[in-house]
């Protein structure tokens, strides 16, 4: 299909994207492929979903051979792979008891759901509220958008439901004004991602998570951009020393197969009996069959440790090849979920890369985000520094 052809289907959408104008038809690695045969790096890794680069052989393979088995059953038969794969999480993080669904939001829902349901049926208090942070993200649900922390994915959507607070981020005094009688839980990332590669302090985090045990709050992670590997741990709750009670996955989970996971403690679990929450198409054969050979990658080649070692390689580099330029604000980061901070919008240089055959996005208008996936190699990010050294350069 040619270009002109696509625009012209493309008009059968709604639009819902502000889409780059390209059209990629193939993948490898850390690469990908127009239709008109240019070559791009990317550093985008499809929003830190292709954590193992495009179209990685060993996932390909446990795809190829599940769709020559069975497709779908629907969750009222015991499907042997869903089980492999949530014994896999459980037996790699803190988390006893595994809910698979499609997306992150729908994980972050689970979440949400399953902390009001063992606070009201379990813990018979009748706590409901959630207490998020400012310039979070955590989805596009009505429940999960008026959990984000930005005005701007909320216009339009009123009324938003009740019970979710939103303070800011890193303030413990506001976190101990904020908790009542009502509150359920706190729900936060270990990164803010989209607000802007913005990590958590470790004793802000710390003391939340302490005033969480002493008060029965329970403490939500959202992992859905930081986990699978991408920080430097396998999730990134690890690098802080807390335990959540809850934490959400997806992304990166199934190497660009749509799927998400939320995972508790084993005090969790008979909140969610049967019949309390379900999903027509979480935890297929297909989709499990590749979060397990997902899972078994990341953890078996040790891609968390590379992808610690390539992110302070990256920052490294950035750092060297930016220095003295005023208009690089802060570069900051865990593991390859990197942001340069500006002192103004970087759309250009984004549209300006593109044109240079690299692959970036923002986070936020003045941050430039860089995701690449966790097998990429030092040439790459030699490549792609130097494309951003000169771009970056040239708008200052």
């Amino acid at each position: 299909m040619s270009h002109s052809t696509t625009t012209e289907a493309a008009s059968s959408l709604l639009p819902t994207y502000a889409r780059y104008p390209l059209t990629l038809v193939k993948g490898e690695g850390s690469w990908l492929w127009d239709d008109t045969g240019k070559r791009y790096l990317d550093f985008m890794s499809g929003i830190a979903v292709t954590n193992l680069g495009h179209v990685p052989r060993r996932i390909k393979e446990a795809l190829v051979s599940q769709l020559d088995q069975l497709w779908h059953v629907s969750n009222l038969f015991h499907i042997p792979n869903q089980a492999e794969a949530a014994k896999l999480l459980t037996d790699n993080s803190c988390g006893d008891a595994v809910f698979f669904c499609n997306s992150g939001a729908e994980a972050n829902e689970a979440a949400i759901k399953l902390a009001r349901r063992y606070q009201q049926l379990i813990q018979n208090n009748g706590r409901y509220e959630i207490i998020t942070f400012e310039q979070s993200f955590h989805g596009r649900t009505l429940a999960t958008l008026t959990a984000t922390g930005q005005a701007k994915v909320k216009e339009g959507f009123a009324p938003l439901p009740e019970g979710f607070k939103t303070i800011p981020l890193n303030d413990i005094q506001a976190l101990k004004a904020a908790i009542s009688v009502n509150t359920a839980a706190i729900m936060l990332e270990m990164v803010q991602a989209e607000g802007g590669i913005h990590p958590v302090d470790t004793d802000f985090i710390q003391q939340a998570a302490e005033l969480c045990e002493k008060e029965g709050i329970l403490l939500i992670v959202d992992e859905i951009q930081t986990g699978m590997g991408r920080t430097g741990k396998l999730f990134a709750y690890e690098h802080f020393g807390i335990e959540p009670d809850i934490f959400t996955l997806a992304k990166g989970l199934g190497s660009g197969f749509p799927v998400g996971a939320m995972v508790a403690k084993e005090k969790l679990r008979e909140a969610f009996s049967a019949g309390s929450h379900g999903s027509t198409f979480g935890g297929t054969p297909i989709a499990t069959a590749v979060v397990k050979a997902t899972i078994e990658t990341i953890v078996g080649e040790h891609l968390p440790n590379r992808a610690a070692e390539q992110g302070e390689y990256l920052k490294a580099q950035l750092r060297e090849k930016l220095a003295g330029n005023d208009f690089v604000k802060e570069i900051r980061g865990i593991g390859l979920i990197v942001g340069i901070e500006c002192a103004g919008p970087v759309g250009a240089i984004l549209t300006e890369a593109q044109n240079e055959g690299l692959l970036v996005i923002s986070a936020g208008p003045n941050v430039i985000r860089l995701l690449p996936n966790l097998l990429v190699a030092k040439e790459e990010i030699d490549e792609a520094v130097m494309i951003l050294a000169k771009l970056i350069k040239a708008f200052s």
